[in-house]
């Protein structure tokens, strides 16, 4: 059952193309479903959350977290009224414009944009996630795109510089970017998946820290909620150990910040009492930590990036990744007419390389560039 203050689908804001209504499902029921079946969407299994797709089975890849993220926003939504469906879309589309080999991907095809423009706006894959539901899926003989409704876009754009806000308005007025001139919120479901995804990759990237041998089960003391919950996990399984113990502290860990955000959430929600979604949106963010979790999640986002992120074997992958996406975009640059032609024939070369490099997978960009330069950078 729907809050009043939860967007509801018979109240969506609509398609960019209007569409006969579907008979079996609704609004945000239809968004979850083209993302599911995009081809952006079954490119995520092959690329980078923090560790490369061919240095191990069990690692998260960005397919797997979006599943997770999902997860986790769904149960919140459910306890707080809010709309699952709308929940689920975002959640498996916030990845969808991510490049391969995670954050150093993303970074090194942004310094190389503005290298070669530089007035362009560069890269930025919040932006590119819009741009892959909004233009590049091609499934449809109608339009370019999944043609998702505002919601599910809106939430999709989970950031935006002024300057990319004003260029989206000026080919869409009153559009997704409006709220970034506006300094209002996205909606309810938009604010629960931003923060879903925090608590999903922190505690993921712990696992997976440990899993590589790259975190010590020791180190995480110094984290007072990881400490907390192994505590407690202890208390109750005294003769809980290895990865048992991991798993049950990491459950716990996601319990704790699930509990404090619906807790955190409900009170503000109490307090300000919107009665519609779009009240919702003019009123401060409602969706949050309580300020004890907020510097819990702090210190352990601190932890993973001083201790894992900025690991000498991480960031030696993540210095070769950037090569190849640097090598990539030179290459297709001096000699388009190796992309396919879809991406050649665009007026603008350098962001139709951009596009292409930001939909492959970790495996095919190694294969290009292999192709390319005669050189293999990872074994």
């Amino acid at each position: 059952m729907l809050q009043p203050f939860a967007s509801h689908p018979n109240q969506s804001r609509g398609r960019r193309y209007a569409e006969p209504a579907a008979t079996d499902r609704d609004e945000f029921q239809r968004d979850r479903d083209r993302i599911v079946h995009s081809t952006s969407f079954r490119r995520l299994v092959y690329k980078t959350q923090v560790f490369l797709n061919h240095e191990g089975d069990l690692f998260r890849t960005r397919l797997t977290h979006s599943l997770e993220v999902a997860q986790l926003a769904r149960s919140m939504a459910r306890t707080l009224g809010l709309n699952e469906d709308l929940v689920e879309a975002i959640a498996l589309a916030h990845d969808l414009g991510h490049t391969p080999f995670g954050h150093a991907g993303q970074d090194a095809l942004d310094e190389s944009l503005k290298r070669h423009r530089p007035d362009s706006s560069g890269f930025e894959h919040n932006l590119q996630s819009l741009r892959v539901v909004d233009e590049l899926e091609q499934r449809y003989p109608a339009y370019d795109g999944l043609n998702l409704s505002f919601e599910a876009r809106e939430g999709v754009l989970k950031h935006c510089s002024a300057r990319n806000a004003q260029r989206l308005l000026d080919a869409e007025p009153g559009g997704v970017a409006q709220r970034f001139i506006d300094r209002r919120q996205p909606s309810l479901e938009a604010q629960l998946c931003d923060l879903a995804d925090q608590v999903a990759y922190n505690a993921h990237d712990i696992d997976d820290g440990v899993r590589a041998g790259l975190l010590l089960p020791e180190q995480l003391d110094e984290v007072p909620l990881v400490a907390q919950c192994r505590a407690a996990a202890l208390r109750q399984h005294p003769r809980l150990a290895g990865r048992r113990l991991l798993f049950d502290t990491i459950r716990r860990m996601l319990s704790a910040q699930v509990a404090d955000v619906v807790a955190a959430t409900s009170a503000l929600v109490a307090e300000h009492r919107p009665d519609s979604a779009d009240a919702a949106r003019r009123l401060p963010p409602l969706v949050r930590f309580s300020e004890p979790m907020a510097q819990h999640s702090a210190h352990l986002k601190r932890f993973l990036r001083t201790n894992l992120y900025r690991h000498a074997q991480v960031t030696d992958t993540t210095d070769r990744a950037r090569q190849v996406i640097r090598d990539l975009f030179e290459a297709y640059c001096a000699d388009p007419i190796q992309m396919p032609p879809e991406h050649a024939q665009r007026p603008r070369t350098q962001r139709g390389v951009a596009d292409y490099i930001a939909g492959m997978t970790d495996r095919f960009a190694l294969r290009e560039h292999d192709r390319l330069t005669g050189r293999r950078l990872f074994a």
